[in-house]
């Protein structure tokens, strides 16, 4: 009889607790008050075409731009390499005895990895090589408007096709042995006058050898560019690891009754980029804001940015009693690419969203920054089946919200898109592009806003 009592009693308590649990969204909640997001999508955004600043080039070598491209879209781009030549290993040198009798010289630029942007089936391309005729100064930065100066004789040139990914057979001179076929990465290699060569090292003066600084000074160094009447087609834009470049002189040395093949390297050094723009009339008109399509034009090369105009975040809102009734769950922004205008050339792979400081300063938002605990998945990365770039601002527009920090301007550019990290320095060293929608379209910059309303 005790344990009938005691198993009703049981009974009667599990009864009480299961109907005190309704659901499980409702555990801990007041169910008159729940908690649910709203979503706001605006469009009042607006984007501009706006110039970027100029960048120091002075310091590019792994990954340096040739370029002559005349894009339909936006416009012509030329590049220009200009490299200081040193002695080989850039250390004293001491020639060699005996007769010497060059062979060939060649200037190889090996290509970077993605190493090329633009018409690769139906442009070809004409490199030629000048010496220039000033010096690159080692403590100066150079940006990338500095043109250098060369003179007018062609010292080398090669007609190729871009081929960026092609590996290459070319016969290795071996010293004391015989010579073999060997597979080389990707590169152009550029034929160079053997009397230049001749002139201009192996005449050389020994105490001029000697002395790396000193031949630095007396050679200047090379001017390398495409010649635009020999490239037909709309062009592209090459990119070269210059830091595997060099000049190799193939020779014949007659030592006595010894006569070897063998090859030595020059040494390439500091390299300076000129980038110079020249603009299509879409993308002028863009500039002026006098285009009544309203696109805007993202591009490389220390080409074109965007310049977003935010709306007031505080008046979005105002529905909902003020700014302060509100908490921000989550704040995305969407940039579409115009619809058309992702062939022939792609947009760019990755695009980033900067903002000025009080020095107007380019700074990371508060969503990329890497001191910023509110900091998330930042995005950036073109989604090729939307068309779309995404971005996570939401600690940004909170902070707008709050009143904890000012917007002195925001901006959208293209990026180098193999970066671990979150860049805002201009692209020197990509000249990918995208055209986006900056208004009167259904693809205008979007920002969607899912936020919850708090009860005060």
């Amino acid at each position: 009889m005790k344990f009938y009592k005691l198993g009703l009693l049981t009974l009667l308590i599990s009864l009480f607790i299961l109907n005190s649990c309704k659901t499980q969204d409702g555990i801990g909640l007041d169910p008159a008050t729940p908690i649910a997001g709203k979503l706001i999508a605006d469009t009042s955004i607006m984007a501009t075409t706006v110039k970027e600043d100029s960048v120091i080039t002075s310091g590019l070598s792994s990954r340096v731009p040739l370029s002559y491209f005349k894009d339909p879209e936006f416009g012509t781009t030329e590049t220009n390499i200009a490299m200081v030549l040193s002695t080989p290993g850039a250390t004293a040198y001491t020639l060699p005895t005996g007769t010497i009798t060059i062979d060939s010289a060649r200037l190889i630029l090996p290509y970077a990895t993605d190493g090329f942007y633009g018409d690769s089936l139906l442009s070809t391309y004409k490199i030629d090589v000048r010496q220039l005729s000033e010096r690159i100064v080692a403590t100066k930065s150079y940006y990338n408007t500095k043109h250098f100066e060369s003179y007018s004789d062609i010292i080398g040139s090669k007609t190729f096709s871009a081929r960026a990914h092609d590996t290459l057979k070319i016969l290795n001179m071996v010293k004391g042995g015989p010579d073999t076929l060997i597979k080389v990465k990707p590169q152009v290699r550029i034929p160079i006058d053997p009397d230049f060569i001749n002139q201009h090292f192996f005449l050389v003066a020994q105490t001029v050898l000697s002395n790396p600084v000193i031949y630095e000074n007396q050679m200047n160094g090379l001017y390398i560019s495409l010649d635009k009447n020999q490239t037909p087609g709309v062009g592209g834009n090459m990119y070269f690891n210059l830091d595997s470049a060099a000049l190799t002189i193939y020779y014949k040395n007659i030592n006595g009754s010894t006569t070897d093949t063998t090859s030595i390297s020059l040494s390439l050094g500091r390299k300076v980029t000129e980038i110079k723009h020249t603009y299509s009339t879409k993308v002028l008109a863009a500039l002026d804001n006098t285009s009544t399509k309203g696109l805007v034009y993202l591009q490389g090369l220390a080409g074109l940015r965007a310049k977003l105009t935010l709306p007031d975040v505080k008046s979005i809102f105002a529905s909902e009693g003020g700014s302060d009734n509100v908490v921000l769950n989550r704040a995305e922004l969407i940039v579409k690419v115009d619809p058309g205008s992702a062939t022939p050339f792609a947009p760019s792979k990755r695009l980033t969203l900067y903002k000025y400081d009080i020095a107007r300063q380019r700074t990371t938002l508060q969503d990329a920054s890497s001191t910023d605990p509110r900091a998330s998945n930042f995005g950036g990365a073109y989604n090729a089946a939307t068309g779309e770039y995404h971005f996570i601002i939401t600690a940004y527009l909170q902070d707008l919200l709050r009143g904890k920090t000012v917007d002195y301007g925001t901006f959208l550019a293209p990026v180098n898109p193999t970066g671990t990290t979150i860049d805002v320095t201009p692209a020197s060293t990509y000249a990918d592009r995208s055209i986006i929608v900056g208004k009167n379209s259904p693809y205008r910059v979007k920002l969607n806003i899912i936020y919850t309303k708090i009860n005060q």
